[in-house]
């Protein structure tokens, strides 16, 4: 038994949290603690709290009954999720700071390590891996699989990233045989998009251009366009990689002015050369090397030249390198 599932069992009430605006993989592994605690320890107490997300996820068993808002609770083990750091559960944190036991299980390079207990495996290529690899094998349900291979889809880009390892495709397969669905998963969530999804896609990329003789490129989308189209960022949803497949780009930067006035998400992607991890931390945030992302208030432009100054320190070193 391993001390994952020993803080399990000696838990009667568990909170589960990710990070804010989630993704594919935090809602995955969320929902993959939840149904593995369901199938196994009926008895639990098991509540999560995320912010909105993609309606694309609902399918996952447990979505419904995540929680939107907060409520007067204290339990005995609170449980982060692919969260770098404790800001990024949001307004939720508190239950970690009120907690009477504390785990964290992330993947992010930048997590420095937090919590009573910490498994932080940088080597997989998803929370969701870093999960499986806690469980017992045999303890997985069709449910639970399902949630898990959902996170390592949205965190390999459908096995693509050269985060994807030999380890990450035998977990994969071992999910599928589970009963995880994988063209429901890979199409319903990954490939789909709505209508107004395609409409966003299409000013991002009107927006686009190129730096430096085509290495980089750039789209920024400001909080009118949003307005305008009735948008939230959950209508973004694969922008930054469409910028990224841009024949001869190295590295993309991706930002959007939403919900605030002034404050940029910014969402940073590489092929072979740039640390965008290295970026986005001196800047506040952080994630992978090859995907990471921070949020920066101020000028539109100043906040681009600062950023693509960066990219092009990077790029200057790589290329002498090679």
């Amino acid at each position: 038994m391993n001390d994952f599932i020993k803080e399990i069992e000696k838990a009667e009430s568990i909170v589960l949290l990710g990070h804010t605006r989630p993704d594919g993989d935090c809602v995955g592994s969320c929902l993959g603690v939840y149904n593995y605690l369901l199938d196994n320890y009926p008895e639990k107490t098991v509540d999560v709290y995320l912010d909105e997300f993609k309606q694309e996820f609902m399918f996952l068993r447990g979505a419904s009954q995540i929680l939107h808002e907060k409520q007067d609770c204290v339990y005995d083990l609170c449980i982060s999720l692919d969260s770098g750091d404790l800001e990024r559960h949001g307004a939720f944190e508190e239950y970690f700071h009120s907690a009477k036991r504390t785990t964290c299980i992330d993947h992010h390079i930048s997590n420095m390590g937090f919590g009573d207990v910490c498994f932080l495996k940088t080597e997989c290529s998803a929370t969701a891996e870093v999960l499986f690899t806690l469980f017992e094998e045999d303890k997985i349900r069709m449910e639970c699989a399902e949630c898990l291979y959902l996170g390592i889809v949205h965190d390999t880009g459908v096995f693509k990233y050269n985060n994807t390892t030999r380890q990450t495709m035998e977990i994969a397969g071992i999910l599928i045989e589970k009963g995880a669905r994988s063209p429901l998963v890979i199409d319903g969530t990954f490939y789909k998009k709505t209508f107004k999804q395609n409409k966003m896609l299409a000013k991002a990329l009107d927006a686009a251009f190129l730096m430096f003789d085509g290495k980089v490129i750039v789209s920024c989308l400001e909080k009118e366009v949003f307005d305008k189209n009735a948008a939230t960022n959950l209508d973004t949803d694969g922008i930054v990689d469409a910028l990224r497949i841009t024949d001869g780009v190295e590295c993309a930067l991706w930002m959007y002015e939403y919900p605030k006035k002034g404050t940029f998400k910014c969402s940073l992607r590489s092929n072979e050369i740039v640390n965008v991890n290295l970026i986005a931390g001196a800047l506040g945030g952080g994630g992978h090397i090859r995907a990471s992302g921070c949020e920066i208030e101020g000028n539109k432009d100043t906040i681009i030249l600062k950023i693509t100054d960066m990219i092009m320190e990077q790029l200057k070193s790589g290329l002498r390198d090679k």
